[in-house]
């Protein structure tokens, strides 16, 4: 089971370039970044994401083009048939993880993944010495777009 904040779930428009995307902030983190911005979402807490809710959501939100899981939770196949429903409904699905790398389902079913636990001494993905990294896959290949968040 997925668990979400629903109070956190907002439409932001700087997470995946050129995309509108809905971001869903995901409970049960299995990081421990120093630094976190979000500590209480290691705790099992929040709401029961299901297709039905995540149907709702996306309805409420008229125009994304993006479903964005911020974080994992614990429960991988779980995870992986939300992102499928989400792209049954004609959106992009992104995943935020903190971890260094995912298990190969996840390239094969998100179209962007976020990886690498925040170091505050890199910074974030706008940091050119971010160690966090930002992929698109398009037809199984990666594409590393990690610089398009370094503005001059």
């Amino acid at each position: 089971m997925i668990k979400y904040v629903p109070e956190m779930t907002s439409v932001v428009l700087e997470e995946i370039p050129d995309r509108v995307s809905l971001a869903v902030d995901i409970s049960g983190c299995r990081g421990n970044c120093v630094g976190c911005h979000s500590p209480f979402l290691k705790q099992d807490i929040g709401e029961e994401l299901t297709s039905a809710v995540l149907d709702s959501l996306v309805a409420d939100n008229y125009g994304v083009n993006c479903f964005l899981f911020l974080g994992e939770g614990s429960d991988a196949p779980a995870l992986l048939s939300l992102a499928r429903h989400a792209r049954s409904l004609g959106l992009e699905v992104a995943l935020y993880s903190g971890r260094e790398s995912v298990e190969p389902a996840f390239w094969e079913v998100f179209d962007y993944i976020k990886l690498g636990p925040y170091k505050a001494d890199c910074g974030p993905l706008n940091n050119p010495a971010t160690n966090q990294r930002l992929y698109h896959v398009v037809a199984g290949r990666r594409e590393d777009i990690t610089s398009r968040f370094w503005h001059k």
